[in-house]
């Protein structure tokens, strides 16, 4: 999020509105909260909606975040009928795979906690590949993550901190992708203030607030 914002400074907002641990059934139930008619969505530019990890848990090691494939794919569709409900319509979505997961050091994380290796890369992969089925029935775009981090099977262990969560290389990596979906839609937009060398020192109302 702070990345894109950086590249978005003075045309829009980026809201960031990520919950640690969720997964899609959780996020189903939360999303008109979060998101509503009265959110000034007439302005969105973008909508991303990003889970899979904690749905690919394992239901008999982590029942608690596990959803099955199915019902994973019903309710990223359950999300997107929602947004287009709210005017938000589908050239504005982008589904986002799961990562993959890198199994030796997430598995040093799941024992230290008292815990066996609770989720799969393997497993992860069906998800992702059920996101981008949802993304291709819907009409929305879609960032495979799963795919593009193990693409000609490099080495994607620099891109997660703990086998699981995204390193700081990760983020780059992600924010990089992201981009070059959003760079389109947002090509358009106006500065909304002008960069600070533009303003006029001897009368910056007239910079500032277009008045003489």
């Amino acid at each position: 999020g702070v990345l894109l914002a950086q590249k978005l400074v003075r045309k829009c907002d980026v809201l960031n509105r990520g919950l640690s641990g969720y997964n899609t059934r959780w996020a189903n139930i939360v999303l008109p909260r979060l998101i509503s008619k009265s959110s000034n969505v007439e302005n969105t530019i973008a909508v991303t909606i990003f889970f899979g990890a904690n749905d690919s848990a394992l239901k008999d090691v982590n029942s608690n975040q596990h959803i099955p494939l199915k019902e994973y794919a019903d309710n990223l569709k359950s999300m997107i009928q929602y947004l287009k409900s709210i005017d938000i319509t589908e050239d504005k979505i982008i589904l986002i795979t799961p990562p993959p997961l890198y199994e030796p050091a997430w598995e040093k994380e799941c024992i230290a906690k008292g815990d066996k290796l609770n989720r799969f890369n393997s497993t992860t992969g069906e998800y992702a590949k059920a996101c981008v089925q949802v993304a291709k029935d819907c009409g929305t775009e879609v960032l495979d993550l799963w795919t593009l981090m193990q693409k000609n099977n490099q080495d994607f262990s620099s891109y997660l901190s703990d086998g699981l969560h995204l390193s700081v290389l990760g983020n780059n990596f992600l924010a990089a992708q992201l981009w070059s979906l959003l760079e389109k839609k947002i090509s358009t937009l106006p500065l909304l203030l002008p960069y600070w060398r533009d303003v006029d020192n001897q009368n910056p109302e007239v910079s500032l607030r277009g008045k003489s």
